[in-house]
Formats: structure tokens, sequence, C-alpha cells
């Protein structure tokens, strides 16, 4: 079996949404796992994130256009991403206030802050996006 489908059976068979690079390094080498993980972004099955973060994806209906494949939408891909790279992180006032029942105003888009400061990593899943401008 080839490299590209080894790491293609690993995504689609996985109940997980978000995958590192280094999540393939027991099949092949970096370069080998970054050709096959390239040519499925190009294939429509995964999405670009981050710096060696990557999404699983499905075609809108709609559009016609790659999408996240998580049924909490762009906001569980990068809470997903967090979490997985172990950075604690904290929702926005707002969202805080309406999940914990004191706000009946229901957020349109969800912000979700680092709370370390040093954590510089860019993370962007359509227009949910952290430490990009």
């Amino acid at each position: 079996m080839a490299i590209l489908d080894k790491v293609k059976t690993r995504v689609k068979r996985s109940k997980r949404s978000v995958f590192l690079r280094s999540d393939f390094k027991d099949i092949a080498d970096y370069d080998q796992v970054g050709r096959a993980l390239r040519a499925l972004v190009k294939a429509g099955l995964l999405l670009k994130i981050g710096y060696g973060l990557y999404a699983r994806a499905r075609i809108n209906r709609i559009t016609g256009k790659p999408m996240p494949d998580n049924n909490a939408g762009a906001d569980g891909v990068v809470i997903e991403a967090m979490e997985k790279l172990g950075v604690d992180y904290q929702l926005d006032g707002l969202s805080q206030m309406s999940l914990a029942g004191e706000s009946t105003q229901i957020p349109a888009t969800v912000r979700i802050i680092p709370k370390d400061p040093r954590f510089t990593r860019k993370i962007a899943v359509g227009a949910q996006r952290v430490n990009t401008a």
C-alpha cells in the first residue's frame, strides 16, 4: 500500500478531525508525509489550517468547495486544534455569558483567545481565526 493511501485511510477512519504532521510519522519520514498531506489538501480531503496542522474536509453541497468535516463547524475545529496542541484557551466574554446562561444573545462568531501570550501560532479555518489579524 502506498504512503498516500495509508495516510488517506488513517484520516478517513479517525474519529478526530484535526491532525498534526507528526501523527503520521510511523508511516513514513517527514518529507514523504508532507507530500502525501499536500496531495490530500489538493484533492479536497484535508484543509491546511496552520503550520503542520490539518483538518479533515468534505465538499460543501452548495458551493462545491472544501469545508471542515466537524459537527461543530469551524469553531469546533479550532477548539480541537487548541486541545491537540495542549494550549489553554478561553472564549470571549459574550460567548461565556451565553454559555453560562447569563445572556439570551447568541454571538454570531465565537472568539477563541489563548491564555498564554507566548502562543503565536496562527490557526485559521474559514472566518474563525486565532492569532491572525
